[in-house]
């Protein structure tokens, strides 16, 4: 069992799409969709020390996000509406992750907050129960909750862990936010993708569905995947704006990271099976 902790300094990792089919809509206005979800070994930092006075902050607040909208603090009282706790917990986000690169960033922030929250406060919450408060803050919560790189269908609630070979990723971040409702909301978004299963994907691959909208909107990303393309297979993660080329070794991925534009920012990360938050549960 973990050790009980007043305090917890926390990863909360990046995923990228592999690939992310758009099958159909559905008539809450939802989109049906298939993908892959790859968990990285990078992402933001999260601080959690305990208060008893019940009260939850966050530091610092992010521009243009007001921290009652911001995830984490929504699933902080989330959890404290669920379970009744009257502990507080002060919260310091170490923020890494570009906003609107199609990273996960705010739901993986999201998940590391219910898990850390549930151990911190002895809310003996299980995953599932965990996903289930995750679900109501984003359709990618749960992936972060489960903390396993996995395959996603239906709104991305129908999960089933996968064990993928070991890659290195080169990601690449142009300069620009890209709106998830935007691209959604594209009348020339295709929505009937014919679904496929999980070994015609390993053996074949697929795409982004989103990414020639997303390239045409910001011709930011599009200049992203024609550079990164000359040294690998380039391709968007979600909605974007980022974009990823694997390769077999952290060398050969830094190598051709360490050569990009000055426009883009960007990292490298291994792609990881099981998220280092899985022991706390």
């Amino acid at each position: 069992m973990a050790k009980k902790l007043s305090s917890l300094r926390l990863l909360s990792p990046a995923k990228i799409n592999l690939f992310l089919h758009i099958t159909g809509r559905r008539a809450d206005g939802y989109h049906e969709l298939q993908t892959l979800f790859q968990l990285l070994d990078y992402g933001d930092e999260l601080e959690f020390n305990l208060r008893a006075d019940g009260q939850i902050s966050l530091s610092p607040q992010l521009p243009d996000l007001p921290a009652e909208k911001n995830l984490i603090v929504r699933a902080a009282k989330l959890l404290k509406e669920r379970t009744k706790c009257p502990l507080g917990i002060d919260i310091k986000l170490n923020k890494y992750l570009p906003m609107g690169g199609g990273l996960g960033g705010g739901s993986s922030n999201a998940a590391t907050t219910l898990i850390a929250l549930n151990h911190l406060w002895s809310t003996g919450l299980n995953k599932q129960e965990l996903a289930e408060i995750g679900i109501a803050l984003g359709a990618d919560v749960p992936v972060f909750v489960h903390g396993k790189t996995a395959w996603a269908e239906g709104v991305g609630e129908h999960i089933q862990p996968l064990e993928l070979d070991k890659v290195w990723y080169c990601v690449l971040a142009p300069r620009c936010h890209v709106s998830t409702a935007e691209i959604f909301s594209q009348k020339d978004l295709t929505r009937d993708t014919s679904a496929i299963t999980i070994p015609a994907f390993l053996n074949q691959g697929g795409k982004n569905d989103c990414q020639l909208i997303v390239e045409r909107l910001y011709p930011e990303v599009a200049e992203a995947v024609k550079w990164l393309n000359q040294f690998a297979p380039a391709k968007m993660t979600g909605t974007g704006a980022c974009v990823f080329a694997p390769f077999s070794s952290q060398t050969a991925a830094r190598v051709i990271f360490e050569q990009r534009p000055s426009q883009f920012g960007g990292f490298v990360a291994e792609g990881i099976n099981t998220s280092p938050l899985c022991e706390l549960l």
